[in-house]
């Protein structure tokens, strides 16, 4: 499967309108603590602007919303696995993606036939506090390796700057947050990374 390599992740239907029209194709939906309704609404905005923009939306953790409001893609952390119904994720066609930081965590993931692995974080990240705090370039290179076609997203810590380094790793996706949504210009920031992942 060829997904494209640029995959931002934002935290609101307005970091949405803002990155798709630029040419974004694959991002992710990654909103916690909100109120069901109001998350709900979120999802199907996001979905119906994924659509109108021709891009695939992954939505983060919400499995059975997901479902519900007719997503493509889901993202499942190490926790969201032991919540998510995984035979109705299937049976409702969902693709997935999976989080892993160690070995155990990758065995996990292929066992379930994920559509993307992500790794992370690569280099040190300030979005959460992690007992993981750098998988490094090494473990990118590891990784592809033991999971073959399926493809690598590299996350955590990533910049433009930082972009070639994984993709010469192995990674096939390269996922950012901070380095956008920290950005004075973020609509450039994301023509840049376009232009890297190209």
């Amino acid at each position: 499967m060829s997904l494209p390599r640029f995959y931002p992740i934002f935290d609101s239907v307005a970091w949405l309108e803002r990155a798709l029209p630029l040419g974004v194709k694959l991002v992710q939906l990654r909103i916690k603590d909100r109120a069901p309704d109001t998350l709900r609404e979120d999802i199907r905005a996001a979905l119906a602007l994924a659509h109108r923009h021709g891009a695939a939306l992954v939505i983060n953790d919400h499995w059975q919303l997901a479902i519900d409001e007719g997503a493509d893609w889901l993202h499942l952390g190490q926790e969201d696995l032991d919540i998510a119904d995984l035979p109705a994720i299937r049976r409702a066609g969902l693709r997935l993606g999976i989080s892993t930081h160690d070995n155990a965590e990758l065995d996990r993931a292929l066992a379930l036939d994920p559509d993307y692995v992500a790794l992370g974080p690569v280099y040190p990240t300030i979005l959460k506090q992690m007992k993981w705090h750098q998988q490094g370039l090494e473990r990118v290179r590891e990784w592809k390796r033991l999971i073959g076609d399926i493809p690598l997203c590299a996350i955590g810590g990533m910049t433009v700057a930082r972009a070639p380094g994984a993709f010469d790793a192995g990674a096939d996706i390269v996922s950012v947050v901070t380095d956008i949504t920290l950005n004075p210009h973020p609509e450039t920031r994301i023509r840049d990374w376009l232009g890297v992942c190209a």
